[in-house]
């Protein structure tokens, strides 16, 4: 099961990383800003230091889940698995939050959600 958690906690990982380029690096760009149902560049300009700062937090939070998942597998179960837990759970519920703000925004809620939830029903399985 910590085997699941651990690939599940790396998905959500990848998708905060993902998360951190769109807000911290391309967060001007077209595609980003339609992505971001953003209207214009400059709304996006005004918002951009939100954005960036919002984007480290996804960052540290994809940091936090590797690095659990690597304390896992050297065997250091209770601070990997409390790294994992933790990341994985304000992953899911940064995503529950999105939905609650703005029902519109079901998809990338569940994109945000459903894979920390599901290394966090693992993890919790398999501790």
């Amino acid at each position: 099961m910590l085997v699941a958690a651990s690939v599940f906690a790396l998905i959500a990982a990848a998708i905060h990383v993902y998360i951190f380029v769109l807000e911290s690096i391309r967060w001007t760009a077209p595609a980003t800003m339609a992505l971001f149902q953003i209207p214009n560049g400059e709304q996006a300009a005004h918002t951009q230091a939100l954005a960036y700062n919002q984007g480290f937090y996804n960052l540290f939070l994809a940091v936090g889940a590797v690095l659990g998942v690597l304390l896992l597998g050297m065997g250091n179960v209770a601070v990997g698995a409390s790294l994992v837990g933790f990341a994985a759970a304000c992953m899911m519920l940064a995503g529950i939050v999105l939905l609650l703000k703005d029902s519109r925004m079901l998809r990338p809620a569940l994109i945000q959600a459903v894979p920390a939830l599901l290394a966090l029903v693992f993890l919790f399985v398999g501790v």
